[in-house]
């Protein structure tokens, strides 16, 4: 029994030691422009998914069909959003093009779970360009872009852009940027609409796209 463990110790320090090569030697490409194989890819997936799950199941979801949070939505999407999400009637854009994992058209998509979006929006996904607007976002604004999410898979391009039009525009929800309805701060995580207390998790930044 002493062999058969000291055998398998001996395998796993063997097989680290070999990581610790591979990964030493440079051969692992960290290019965007080179996809993970498939089975990496699968398994970075399958990692990820879960992890949010968990995470998601703590959120507390508030009522979405608000049209002032929709509205609020809709200007912070296309301020923060559409350059690598796109807009409803756009086939991709210069900055979706130059990033892997490449992130969703969430005007094509045809499901979506509130609690996943909030919590992604609000914490980021990291080594994917995904930011944790949380660290600049009040709640109530980054419910108002997971509300106006819903609507978007529905929206045509002139309906799209009647909504941006209508919206208070770019707005954080602290009164920093244009005035616009707030649930108070992040960390008040008892109030309807947030996250059940767990340890704070905040990173990220806010950065602006452009299309040609």
């Amino acid at each position: 029994m002493k062999k058969v463990a000291l055998s398998l110790l001996v395998l796993v320090l063997a097989a680290g030691l070999a990581g610790l090569g591979v990964l030493w030697s440079g051969t692992l490409s960290v290019a965007a422009d080179e996809p993970h194989s498939r089975t990496l890819h699968r398994l970075l997936e399958l990692g990820r998914e879960r992890s949010v799950a968990v995470r998601a199941a703590r959120v507390r979801v508030p009522a979405l069909d608000r049209p002032e949070l929709v509205s609020q939505g809709a200007g912070n999407y296309a301020a923060m959003c559409e350059g690598c999400h796109l807009r409803p009637g756009v086939g991709d854009s210069e900055l979706r093009r130059g990033l892997y994992p490449q992130p969703p058209a969430l005007a094509m998509r045809t499901a979506s779970d509130p609690a996943r979006d909030f919590w992604i929006i609000k914490h980021g996904l990291k080594a994917t360009g995904m930011p944790a607007w949380g660290r600049s976002m009040e709640d109530e604004a980054i419910w108002g872009m997971v509300a106006f999410l819903r609507t978007l898979p529905a929206q045509s391009r002139e309906g799209y852009t009647t909504a941006v039009a209508a919206s208070s525009g770019h707005s954080h929800g602290d009164g920093s940027d244009a005035p616009s309805p707030s649930a108070g701060h992040e960390d008040a995580r008892e109030e309807p609409g947030g996250e059940k207390p767990v340890a704070a998790d905040h990173e990220g930044d806010d950065h602006h796209a452009h299309e040609h």
